[in-house]
């Protein structure tokens, strides 16, 4: 097989599938192993966000490594909850514009800005900050918009461990390149919420069902949507009653970033601000063991 990405092959697969009416999968065995060489992992802090953002990219040899011109951009910040950017349940705002300026400077073609909310999506794109701060781009370039409830796919997962097939949101799965940008938070189901969980907010469902074995479910749901990149706000982090919180004596204010094209080493740096190990997330566990990154930090390059 050609050395495809994971969301060119299922992009393959679902233009054939759906030429002869047959349901999409994802062939576990046929996508490309995770690279060998040790993952590098940015980890900044600066209380200007938006150079805070160009110091962490930076470190990574800048967007331009992860986004290219023409490109169709998927940028998937939390706007799951009906909170403000200082109770710390949603992705801060100001690092979901500089991160979309970012891509929009290296020639992205388009950039789309969404989430599956667990609160009114009304109210969750207004309170949280970013769709005010989308919007304040002024570019025709850059969309934030509410899913469409008929724009998912049900898509078939060979080898999953706790789901066989799912509905994912199309657009997701087309755009070119996928930059995840969770916030840092307590959970009450997994421990943390971090990069690989905010992949639920692409999936239609009953999400609820996935509660049963929340860390393999999170993990198949991952071998289908890759993040191209993954950068962790913990501008302010949710330290209790997650993930959605309310109670500002919760959150502490860190004025870090952590970004990887690594899920897993992202989300296993990102563990420390919690004073946890890596192998205490069990999402961390099930990525790493499923193939998805690295979850030990010694074999990581820290840049």
């Amino acid at each position: 097989m050609t050395d495809l990405n994971r969301r060119q092959f299922i992009r393959s697969a679902l233009h054939s599938a759906l030429a002869v009416g047959t349901l999409p999968v994802v062939d576990l065995l046929a996508l490309p192993a995770h690279a060998a060489t040790a993952p590098q992992v940015a980890l900044r802090t600066g209380k200007d966000y938006s150079l805070l953002v160009e110091q962490t990219l930076s470190a990574l040899g800048g967007i331009e490594n992860f986004v290219g011109r023409g490109d169709r951009v998927v940028v998937k910040p939390n706007i799951g909850w009906d909170r403000t950017p200082e109770q710390a349940a949603n992705t801060h705002p100001e690092v979901v514009k500089a991160v979309i300026e970012h891509c929009l400077q290296a020639g992205a073609k388009q950039v789309q800005v969404f989430d599956n909310t667990c609160n009114d999506p009304r109210r969750c794109y207004v309170q949280s900050g970013i769709q005010d701060a989308v919007k304040s781009l002024r570019s025709d370039r850059a969309k934030i918009g509410h899913m469409d409830r008929y724009g998912y796919q049900d898509i078939a997962i060979e080898q999953g461990r706790e789901l066989d097939r799912w509905k994912f949101y199309q657009p997701a799965l087309d755009a070119d390149k996928f930059i995840n940008i969770p916030v840092a938070k307590d959970h009450s189901s997994t421990t943390l919420s971090l990069a690989m969980k905010n992949i639920m907010g692409v999936i239609g469902g009953n999400r609820g069902r996935l509660h049963r074995r929340i860390d393999e479910a999170v993990a198949d749901i991952n071998l289908v949507v890759h993040s191209d990149l993954s950068i962790i706000d913990a501008t302010r982090i949710l330290l209790r009653n997650g993930p959605q919180g309310g109670r500002l004596e919760d959150v502490e204010r860190r004025d870090t970033l952590i970004a990887s094209a690594d899920i897993v080493a992202a989300d296993s740096m990102a563990a420390g601000l919690f004073n946890l190990q890596p192998d205490d997330i069990s999402t961390v566990v099930a990525g790493a063991r499923r193939g998805l990154g690295v979850m030990d930090l010694g074999k990581v390059q820290r840049v």
